[in-house]
């Protein structure tokens, strides 16, 4: 099974967050990388808590910021 996780730039916070509407998670770093590296670690045991098995499931990422031109 495939879940996406939405990764979104938060300007205000300067943070990075990710979502998703099939994994209860919710989590922000100041990275891109740092966030991706957190959620796969994350991601499992969330799973696990609700009666998935991680060793079958895929994670996509679809990430997204906006920027304002000066």
């Amino acid at each position: 099974m495939e879940h996406i996780i939405t990764v979104r730039w938060d300007d205000e916070a300067n943070v990075w967050y990710a979502v998703s509407d099939s994994i209860p998670l919710a989590l922000e770093c100041d990275s891109f990388d740092a966030l991706i590296e957190r959620v796969k670690l994350v991601a499992p045991d969330v799973l696990a808590e609700n009666g998935v098995t991680a060793s079958s499931c895929r994670l996509r990422f679809m990430a997204e910021r906006l920027e304002n031109t000066a």
